[in-house]
């Protein structure tokens, strides 16, 4: 290679990274200048509170619900501006902590300790000729082609054809794929939640190697299952560690206050003896009244202090058992759980299951009714997005790699239909 092409070359390579690192600032700066719509979902949290952990979604008058500030106006906000509006909302305001002894603490809230995140966009619509037209969630980066494939593809319904085998055998392929995905993550979940309840279970891996998904997706789903797994246990252990330092630490407890009072019961019986002694002296003459009040009183003053002591024995007796009452349910709450959750994977693998056989034999069917049908030119979709914004609604002209944003709704009409084909 020559110095001029190695030049060129170089200054191509240069230019595509400049180009690619572009587009990434774009599609982050978009992202970041996203305005808070209706029915957008957002999650906010108070570090060190885990009861104001809450997600809320904008209500048609654009306001938020929350504890300690009530309604606030948040539509057209940013999630930056919107995290600054909670914070100087809830900043010095104070809630009040219950602690596993059952004490309540009052905790003043710190701006740095609030944070908001839109953990769910408003929804588009799709309409037209579709074969699902109507709502659809939305996520980042979606393109109309995605929200097509979501609805099942192009509807030739209209047409002279009952159906358009060429077109639903792309949306069939795309549903089957997307099926097959659920179902090897489904097959992992439910591997998970056998691992933690304690079977020792393992994942088909042939099944994992013929499923028609990507190689990629499939180490993800595995990976992310073993993790959560991981982490869940790890949680689980923390937890029940936490209650046995309770235990143990209310046990010196006791034992200290167990030796406690059976020394103040013995001083109390001593006291006791002390008064009858010099009672008896009393009756003979031989002590003055003054000594028997005086031991009247230190048997008085004994057994108040054993009294004392009984009765925060019974309170840390009580608490034991309370924290011991806590220790079994951890793990039997968890365990009812993650028996419900295994029983919810289960029902829904069967679904899978069958969504795949019906798949399998639609795909089947269409492939003989392609290979007898001649190719005809394919209907083209003109695609109109309408988008609310600031100056009201906009209609746009739209091809199938536009991507969409929240809110948008999506119009789908086919042209240049394929010609009637013969009936099968």
């Amino acid at each position: 290679m020559s110095g001029n092409e190695r030049q060129s070359f170089c200054d191509a390579r240069c230019t595509g990274g400049i180009a690619a690192i572009m587009l990434l600032l774009s599609v982050l700066a978009g992202h970041a200048d996203y305005r808070i719509g209706v029915d957008d979902v957002v999650e906010i949290a108070v570090a060190g509170i885990p009861e104001l952990k809450q997600r809320v979604t904008v209500q048609v008058d654009g306001t938020i619900s929350f504890p300690l500030i009530g309604s606030a106006l948040v539509v057209g906000l940013t999630t930056q501006e919107l995290r600054s509006k909670l914070q100087m909302a809830l900043a010095a305001q104070t809630f009040r902590v219950r602690a596993t002894d059952g004490r309540e603490t009052t905790v003043i809230i710190e701006p740095k300790q609030v944070t908001a995140t839109l953990v769910d966009f408003r929804p588009i619509f799709i309409d037209g000729d579709v074969a699902k037209p109507g709502q659809q969630s939305f996520r980042p980066l979606m393109t109309v082609r995605q929200a097509v494939a979501l609805a099942g593809g192009y509807e030739l319904m209209r047409f002279r054809m009952n159906s358009n085998p060429f077109l639903e055998s792309s949306s069939l392929s795309g549903e089957y794929e997307t099926a097959w995905t659920e179902f090897v993550k489904e097959q992992a979940h439910i591997w998970r939640l056998r691992s933690e309840l304690g079977d020792k279970a393992e994942l088909n891996q042939k099944m994992l190697r013929e499923a028609p998904v990507q190689r990629a997706t499939v180490a993800d789903i595995v990976t992310t299952e073993s993790r959560e797994l991981e982490t869940r246990r790890t949680d689980l252990q923390r937890e029940k560690t936490f209650i046995q330092g309770e235990i143990k630490e209310i046990n010196g407890q006791i034992s200290i206050l167990t030796e406690q009072r059976d020394k103040e019961t013995q001083g109390e019986q001593a006291d006791i003896a002390e008064l009858k002694k010099m009672n008896e002296l009393y009756a003979k003459g031989s002590l003055p009244s003054p000594r028997v009040v005086d031991a009247r009183r230190a048997v008085l003053l004994s057994a108040t202090r054993r009294l004392q002591t009984e009765a925060q024995l019974m309170q840390a007796q009580k608490l034991q058992r309370d924290l011991a009452r806590q220790l079994e349910r951890t793990d039997d709450n968890r365990k009812m759980d993650l028996l419900r959750e295994l029983q919810e994977a289960n029902v829904k693998l069967a679904s899978l299951s069958a969504r795949l056989r019906s798949a399998e034999e639609k795909l089947h069917y269409i492939g003989i009714v392609k290979s007898q049908l001649s190719h005809g030119k394919g209907a083209k979709p003109d695609i109109t997005v309408i988008r609310k914004n600031d100056r009201g609604q906009e209609r746009l002209q739209a091809d199938e790699e536009f991507e969409l944003s929240p809110g948008d709704v999506v119009d789908v009409a086919l042209r240049d239909p394929l010609p009637e084909l013969p009936a099968q």
